[in-house]
């Protein structure tokens, strides 16, 4: 009986669409809001050395 009721919960989940915590993720992802970072895929360490190169190519230039 348990299992019955185990399958129709999921099955009813299923039909409803995201649940909270994926509704948050799809929220943080798609609207940058704050305090979204750790739903972030972006490569912090790789952004901050572009803006490195590309502060450095602009003194250059002047």
């Amino acid at each position: 009986m348990a299992q019955y009721e185990d399958d129709k919960v999921k099955e009813q989940s299923q039909r409803s669409g995201l649940s909270y915590n994926e509704a948050k993720e799809w929220i943080a992802r798609t609207t940058g809001g704050h305090g979204t970072h750790i739903y972030s895929d972006t490569n912090t360490a790789e952004v901050k050395r572009q803006n490195q190169q590309s502060a450095a190519n602009q003194r250059k230039d002047q």
